[in-house]
């Protein structure tokens, strides 16, 4: 990835530091709040109390797996990045709470995948919607063009930000290598 871009008239031109400063900042606070678990807490307070926050993340991960291939145990402690005994106590758990079942796969049924319950999709859904509600209070005075401009920078700024990052990783599984 490029620290810099071009100009028209095809001079190097690099981001303004106090910029780039300000966007790590709020990077940080970010993060702060992320880390809080706001809207998962609010979402377990709402539909499932007893669950530990954890268990959210084994729903996203099965969420964004589940689109293109079966999930495993193996898939959930890979995506977690966490002990693959650790990933079936969890399961296990998330299993006995109602939220995710275990059946045979159906590309070989031999292989157990994990899918999600009506209660974790209705978890699911009550994470999207207490998300939702709360950026929808966030710019609620806001002009319609400024939410439409962030809403298109934010989801770019995103993008290459995990691009960044499969870079990186790619990187790091080559041997670091720097090319």
């Amino acid at each position: 990835m490029d620290d810099s871009t071009m100009t028209e008239s095809g001079t190097e031109k690099t981001p303004d530091a106090l910029s780039v400063e300000r966007i790590g900042q709020a990077m940080s606070r970010m993060r702060i709040m992320i880390g809080r678990r706001v809207v998962g807490r609010v979402a377990l307070q709402n539909v499932a109390p007893d669950l530990d926050i954890s268990h959210i993340d084994v729903l996203d991960v099965i969420k964004r797996v589940e689109r293109d291939s079966e999930v495993t145990v193996g898939t959930i402690a890979e995506r977690m990045r966490i002990d693959p005994s650790r990933a079936s106590r969890v399961v296990a758990d998330m299993v006995e709470r109602g939220v995710l079942r275990r059946e045979a796969s159906q590309a070989d049924a031999r292989r157990i995948v994990v899918v999600l319950t009506p209660l974790g999709l209705k978890l699911l859904e009550e994470i999207r919607a207490v998300k939702l509600a709360a950026v929808a209070e966030i710019v609620a005075d806001w002009p319609q063009a400024d939410i439409e401009t962030f809403s298109r920078l934010f989801e770019t700024f995103i993008g290459g930000f995990e691009a960044l990052y499969v870079q990186r990783e790619k990187k790091l599984q080559d041997g670091g290598s720097s090319g």
